[in-house]
């Protein structure tokens, strides 16, 4: 321990001998982390977006629905119904972390207008249970279902530009029934939605659970979407239902396993970050790699006689690599002190961002630095700068000391 608290002494000493070349080197490292911090939090506000507003536009925290309903459901929905009322959702409202519990019943058919006729797809729901779950289906145009009388719809702002329709105006909704035959229910457009998913807009709309029933001529619901007051929950929740409720005639799907396309936008773009971090890992370790060259060679009489009195090659080895760490300790804190203070900055003004693919919008970008991230960066940090240390360090413990006395002579 006194050996490291010495170690620690001279590395501080020698690293102020050159102040100049000290300051380069930590400024390298300070900038790589801030380049890396800024590049990261981007992705993670992006990530954070991406997966509220999957959660709070379609697919709730999770869903409670008949075992295999998402594998053999599509073509038999309603044959996988849950019951309008049943002691499970008392079970499910009394969960640690429970905000709200929306039933949901799914079905398609054909939307017309005039001459108009679209196919959609579309959710009955409940409008007061479902208004805390889809707060990122925002009304564009209209009103909501909440405030609508209960013969109305709102449509995707794709599907109502598609049929030519506004607030106010009639459509008629047709559907096989769950009996097989045909089933129409004119209903009066209340208003028009977006969400962040154009795909949906162009296809969706939503109506009071209670008409979709009549359409469709069933009882009781295909979902139900649980929505909890932490998206970090999910896991536990997910856990807790599947422990407490029968798995024979429930089973629980959490947002993750639905959510394909976000799962695959967070995979494309950690491994873009991972080659950001590889990158600027590499800047790092050339840059600090040779400041510690040069910090070698021009001590290279005091290494020969640091040796010559009896000094350990491993405690000449370990003097640099504690060097090397101290930049990278330093060069890190102060990248992340910066990165976060820039990242504030820029969130403040916005960045400014076109509609990216399978969006309608374009939107303000901002930069979020999650702890994790900062740790990252800050390892990063050390072990570019311990790696880079390395190879100059052992060059300084192997020299031979009667060449590195004369070497000023």
């Amino acid at each position: 321990m006194n050996s490291l608290i010495a170690d620690f002494r001279l590395a501080c000493r020698n690293l102020t001998r050159n102040t100049q070349r000290t300051l380069v080197a930590t400024l390298t490292v300070a900038f790589g982390i801030v380049a890396f911090l800024l590049a990261g939090g981007f992705i993670a506000w992006i990530f954070e977006q991406m997966r509220e507003s999957a959660i709070h536009s379609q697919f709730g925290h999770a869903q409670i629905v008949r075992p295999d309903f998402f594998e053999k459901g599509l073509a038999d929905p309603y044959a996988f119904l849950l019951p309008e009322k049943s002691d499970e959702q008392s079970l499910v409202e009394r969960m640690p972390g429970f905000r709200g519990l929306a039933p949901r019943l799914a079905f398609s058919g054909l939307i017309s207008h005039g001459e108009t006729t679209i196919a959609f797809i579309g959710d009955g729901v409940d409008p007061v249970n479902e208004k805390p779950v889809s707060t990122q289906v925002n009304i564009v145009a209209g009103r909501d279902l909440e405030s609508a009388g209960e013969a109305s719809v709102i449509l995707g702002e794709g599907l109502a530009r598609g049929m030519g329709v506004a607030p106010g105006d009639t459509v008629v909704l047709l559907a096989t029934a769950a009996s097989g035959g045909p089933s129409a229910v004119e209903v009066g457009v209340a208003g028009i939605f977006a969400t962040t998913a154009k795909e949906y807009d162009d296809s969706a709309l939503r109506l009071p659970i209670g008409v979709a029933r009549k359409l469709m001529k069933v009882k009781g619901a295909t979902s139900w979407v649980v929505l909890l007051d932490e998206t970090d929950r999910t896991a536990e929740a997910s856990r807790y239902l599947s422990e407490n409720l029968p798995r024979d005639r429930f089973e629980v799907v959490p947002w993750t396993a639905l959510a394909d396309f976000y799962n695959k936008t967070v995979v494309l773009f950690s491994r873009q970050v991972d080659v950001v971090k590889f990158i600027i890992g590499v800047i790092i370790a050339l840059a600090i790699s040779n400041t510690q060259m040069m910090s070698v060679l021009e001590r290279t009489t005091e290494i020969g006689t640091s040796l010559a009195i009896g000094l350990r090659r491993a405690a000449v080895m370990r003097l640099f690599v504690v060097e090397g760490a101290l930049i990278g300790a330093v060069g890190g804190v102060l990248g992340i002190a910066l990165g976060f203070l820039l990242a504030q900055l820029i969130s403040a003004i916005g960045i400014p961002m076109p509609p990216p693919p399978g969006m309608a919008r374009g939107f303000l970008g901002e930069i979020r630095i999650v702890p994790r991230l900062a740790a990252d960066a800050l390892l990063l940090a050390m072990l570019t700068t311990f790696a880079a240390s390395l190879f100059p360090a052992w060059k300084a413990s192997r020299m031979v000391i009667i060449d590195a006395l004369r070497r000023n002579q």
